[in-house]
């Protein structure tokens, strides 16, 4: 078996994804003897020059985590694509835009009068502002644009599998690791376009029991606002978790320290758009104990209620959903 050539590369992301493959511990010897690396910047002296000169199509394996926001990134993720035989989205980031994502809630303009005008603690009497051009000894310097809108990897460049998570467990590393061994053995690799975690929801992998006393929620609390009970459904004593609609795979740690699922595997194979699916039943649900029906305006009363329905929904999967970014943004964007 001969060893293959593996690329990382690290975009608009917190950085958890690009050192996650020491998780993998000793198993990391492992991942040694099947596969070199010839460029990951974070962990070795790699320039980007340096993948821009290799041929196309001479690395084996990339893995990309991260957002595509600026134009930087978008050439990253093409030059990855040009050179890498196997692209794989490394991260929830990558796979649906992950909590960078919720930029899409404003746009550019937005986000810049936030940072650079509106904190507290900005004095900027001259409104100055990030630049396409900048001036440095006389020298004019190009910088890398911020596009308007967050993408998920696949809205850049075609992909070739999709590993979640935020980071990816390590299970699920080990899982692209048995990948690139595959490959570097010649052997039958999942279809184009597999997502390498399980199918189904993660509640059915949760020991936490519903006590089936209600199928209502009578009211919508904060994990920091009660003591939630580590045996009981969190459904049940009020507190939002997406277990229902997020794919298995992560091995249940939130809800082993005792903290809800918050989304970061994304949807399972059959949903359209989890936080849709989310709102909604939770809509129909929250509400009253006992009460049979809700008006119109009680469930949006209830939902009303919900803190930080987005960030509560789309925490990770906003760039990927059907929703895509807000609609004010949207409609701004197209003039």
């Amino acid at each position: 078996m001969s060893k293959i050539k593996l690329a990382m590369n690290w975009a608009g992301a917190c950085g958890g994804c690009d050192v996650s493959l020491l998780d993998l511990e000793d198993k990391i010897l492992e991942l040694s003897e099947i596969a070199d690396v010839v460029y990951w910047p974070a962990a070795m002296d790699y320039k980007r020059r340096d993948l821009q000169e290799a041929p196309d199509g001479s690395v084996d394996v990339g893995l990309f985590n991260g957002v595509v926001r600026t134009s930087e990134q978008a050439e990253d993720a093409e030059l990855m694509r040009s050179k890498c035989r196997v692209l794989v989205s490394y991260g929830s980031c990558a796979c649906f835009g992950g909590i960078p994502g919720l930029a899409n809630l404003s746009d550019r303009e937005g986000i810049f009068s936030l940072v650079y005008r509106d904190t507290p603690s900005t004095l900027n009497e001259e409104d100055n502002r990030p630049s396409p051009q900048w001036q440095d000894n006389g020298h004019t310097l190009t910088l890398p644009e911020f596009e308007d809108t967050v993408r998920a990897l696949h809205h850049a460049v075609r992909v070739d599998y999709f590993l979640p998570g935020c980071p990816p467990s390590r299970e699920r590393i080990l899982d692209a690791v048995n990948l690139i061994a595959a490959l570097a053995g010649g052997e039958d690799t999942p279809p184009a376009g597999t997502v390498l975690a399980p199918e189904h929801a993660l509640c059915r992998d949760c020991e936490r029991i519903d006590s089936k006393k209600s199928d209502r929620i009578p009211r919508v609390v904060r994990p920091h606002e009660i003591r939630a009970d580590s045996g009981t459904c969190f459904l049940e004593q009020g507190i939002i978790c997406m277990g229902p609609f997020t794919r298995s795979g992560c091995g249940g740690l939130c809800l082993a320290a005792n903290q809800p699922c918050r989304g970061c595997f994304g949807p399972t194979p059959t949903q359209l758009d989890p936080g849709a699916e989310a709102l909604s039943a939770f809509g129909s649900v929250v509400g009253p104990r006992g009460e049979d029906f809700l008006t119109r305006a009680e469930m949006k009363r209830e939902v009303g209620r919900i803190p930080d329905p987005a960030g509560t929904f789309y925490r990770f999967t906003l760039p990927h959903s059907v929703l895509y970014r807000s609609f004010a943004a949207e409609n701004k964007d197209r003039g």
